[in-house]
């Protein structure tokens, strides 16, 4: 059964939920939402964010390994009342004084018997007598069969208790919403920024016959590896035993590049006229420093990242290096920016960049060529 809605990436499927957060805490909508999406994909990560930036605590429910009596409690009789009362449990939130998300994973791959129980939550927003506080927002997830992974096709009596959100990866989303913020490896967005197809190519894996998929969720365990293990045959089995061997491969050529040529510390610490000399001068290395640029600005290193950053569409100026001519300098050094600047404006850095020469003759011969 096909999810027929609109796709939406990671990055919008926050924003959509952040909208559906602030109108129920504004009392304007109460809904349950449904995220669908390939595994790793990032659907947990999803809402790990939005509790974060709610301020919320955090109730992760793993359907798959709960009985339905694990949601409805402990029964026990009551002698006086003559009649049986039910112990509420401690994973479902009950403090209206304290915002919540209430996060049940693997709803498609619950146990037909465990549905009817959780119908009540996610329409009535209750088990039993015990109902969720207002401040409680619901949030479930879930693969589909044709994903490769153990799940149930969903009902309509299910699916009618939900507003669905159908998640795709696409490169330049997941770069800017999750691989930067976290500050993965900067190899990692350098390599899926030129090959976009690596992201997530689960279902080319299954066409072949292949266990290990490429997927955001293995992409980010990779940067932990690179951090992780210094030792590197041991790092190229690990990453391989994560993406494949396939893209391990081709990886660990772009790993290799940058360590050998991106030296982010160095640069901001140099004076400028050392910086030139500096800079890497193949695609992957300054798409892969531009990255690592933004991942290293804060207020106290703005200006020299600005300057760095500005310095990418100048290199052919002060650099006289063959390997130059066939990378878009231009391009590269624009995309640096709008990443650095929706950084600067999310941390409330304006100042910094109206105060910098760098950025105010970057953003002069924009201007001067009309763009």
């Amino acid at each position: 059964m096909s999810i027929n809605t609109m796709p939406v990436t990671t990055g919008e499927a926050l924003r959509v939920l952040w909208q559906g957060y602030q109108a129920q805490r504004a009392g304007q909508m109460t809904a349950s939402w449904m995220l669908h999406g390939r595994p790793g994909i990032g659907k947990t990560e999803i809402v790990q964010q939005l509790a974060a930036r709610a301020g919320a605590m955090l109730f992760d429910l793993r359907l798959t390994t709960i009985e339905p009596q694990d949601l409805r409690g402990l029964p026990y009789y009551d002698h006086d009342a003559k009649r049986t009362v039910w112990y509420r449990p401690e994973d479902l939130p009950d403090d209206p004084a304290r915002p919540s998300v209430l996060f049940l994973d693997e709803l498609t791959a619950a146990p037909p018997s465990l549905q009817p129980t959780v119908y009540g939550l996610l329409q009535e927003r209750r088990i039993g007598r015990h109902l969720l506080p207002d401040t409680c927002f619901v949030v479930a997830a879930g693969n589909g069969p044709e994903d490769g992974a153990i799940a149930y096709e969903m009902g309509t009596a299910l699916s009618d208790r939900l507003i669905h959100l159908s998640l795709q990866a696409t490169a330049t989303d997941w770069v800017q919403s999750y691989a930067l913020p976290q500050r993965l490896h900067p190899a990692v967005p350098a390599l899926i920024r030129t090959r976009p197809d690596l992201l997530e190519n689960t279902s080319d894996t299954l066409q072949r016959g292949q266990m290990i998929a490429c997927t955001p969720r293995s992409w980010a365990r990779v940067s932990a590896i690179m951090q992780a293990a210094p030792d590197r045959r041991l790092r190229d089995v690990m990453v391989a035993g994560t993406v494949g061997e396939a893209a391990g491969a081709e990886f660990a050529l772009i790993a290799d590049e940058i360590a050998a040529t991106v030296r982010v510390d160095e640069m901001i610490a140099a004076a400028p006229a050392e910086r030139w000399a500096m800079y890497p001068v193949t695609l992957h290395g300054l798409t892969a420093l531009a990255y690592a640029l933004v991942g290293a600005a804060d207020e106290a290193t703005i200006a020299p990242v600005i300057a760095l950053m500005a310095g990418i569409g100048q290199l052919h100026r002060h650099r006289d290096d063959a390997a130059l001519r066939a990378v878009p300098l231009a391009e590269l050094c624009t995309h640096g920016f709008e990443v650095l600047l929706q950084k600067a404006l999310d941390r409330g850095w304006e100042a910094q960049f109206a105060a910098s020469p760098d950025w105010r003759a970057y953003a002069q011969a924009r201007a001067d060529q009309g763009l």
